[in-house]
């Protein structure tokens, strides 16, 4: 028997992803599929030629099958039952982002989680880049020195069609949080509040607001800048945004696309100038693991192996979807909101 008993939950297009990186691994085997249609779920199956059992309850699915491990790969609003669930009745649970739709339900999964032992770990895929990673690595290593404000600007002009067409806010809740996350990623720190303005520009094809700027105090005294459009027609950003990270001694780049480089003051006498001049410094790619989601998937395995916290655990994924709703409450209230009150 493999060590990992998986339950997938959720048979639609992104759970192909989810089966085909779990069916690579010798030491999982999907015992159970779940979804709310159980043609769904049995399309899943014959797609995939798993020979499991399908059904459109959860419950009775870990019941039955003896799983120990939940692939939450359902809609945001279902994702606390599903993770409660799972947790409830001795499952780790790895699940797509946000990990709930609300902060409340958020720190009652991260309870659940501590009081029952398990772990709820959170698919943040572009964490696990090679480009982004080197840019982490420069800031890391103190090339830049103590970093003073990070910027990410994100446009893209996305005709998505369907759901996020009719959303109230379809770049904060659905897109944002991706970048909230990498900015927590690249510089080690926490959001402490957020003054967030959305809006609608004209020529918008989304009932809701589909463009933003949100300013971000951070835990290490840092500002954190995101202004971001899926409305934007002509010269696309990157998916993963165009960064600039300036610290004490000089600035890291990131187009989202090429290599990241810094260009730090250079050594050597520049009393009087007016500009100094700078020496660049080329990012190392040197990230040994997989992309995206395999990567991510790779990393919350090896915690179960190892018995830690993944990187996207639940007791830290939570602050990153805080700078998703508290910017959003920053809006509404057309003031800054303190941010530490979300997940203590």
């Amino acid at each position: 028997m493999s060590k990992h008993q998986v339950v997938v939950v959720g048979c639609g297009g992104m759970a192909n992803v989810w089966v085909e990186y779990i069916m690579k691994r010798t030491d999982s085997t999907i015992v159970a599929l779940v979804d709310i249609k159980t043609e769904f779920a049995q399309a899943m199956a014959d797609r995939h030629r798993l020979s499991c059992s399908v059904y459109t309850n959860l419950e009775q699915a870990i019941q039955e099958s003896g799983a120990n491990l939940v692939l939450d790969i359902t809609i945001p609003d279902s994702h606390f039952q599903v993770c409660t669930t799972g947790l409830r009745l001795g499952c780790n649970v790895f699940g797509e982002k946000p990990m709930a739709a609300t902060m409340a339900e958020a720190r009652e999964i991260v309870q659940l989680a501590e009081y029952t032992g398990k772990t709820l770990s959170v698919m943040q895929n572009r964490r696990y880049l090679p480009n982004i990673r080197a840019m982490r690595d420069l800031i890391h290593t103190g090339t830049i020195g103590r970093v003073g404000y990070v910027g990410a600007d994100f446009f893209i002009g996305a005709h998505f069609g369907g759901f996020r067409d009719a959303m109230d806010s379809p770049l904060i809740l659905d897109m944002a949080i991706h970048t909230f996350d990498q900015a927590r990623f690249i510089t080690g720190a926490d959001p402490v509040s957020v003054y967030c303005q959305e809006f609608n520009p004209p020529g918008s094809w989304y009932a809701g607001n589909a463009s933003a700027v949100c300013i971000y105090e951070m835990s290490d005294g840092s500002v954190f800048c995101y202004r971001g459009s899926w409305c934007a027609e002509g010269i696309p950003t990157s998916w993963e945004s165009a960064w600039r990270v300036t610290g004490k001694q000089g600035t890291v780049i990131w187009d989202g696309t090429g290599a990241p480089y810094a260009e730090i003051v250079a050594s050597g006498d520049q009393t009087g100038k007016f500009i100094r001049d700078y020496t660049r410094v080329e990012a190392e790619l040197n990230w040994p693991g997989s992309s995206g989601h395999a990567g991510c998937l790779d990393e919350m395995f090896a915690a179960l192996e190892e018995g830690r916290p993944a990187e996207t655990d639940c007791r830290d994924n939570i602050k990153s979807m805080a700078m998703v709703l508290g910017a959003i409450e920053s809006t509404k209230l057309g003031q800054k909101v303190d941010l530490r009150h979300y997940w203590s």
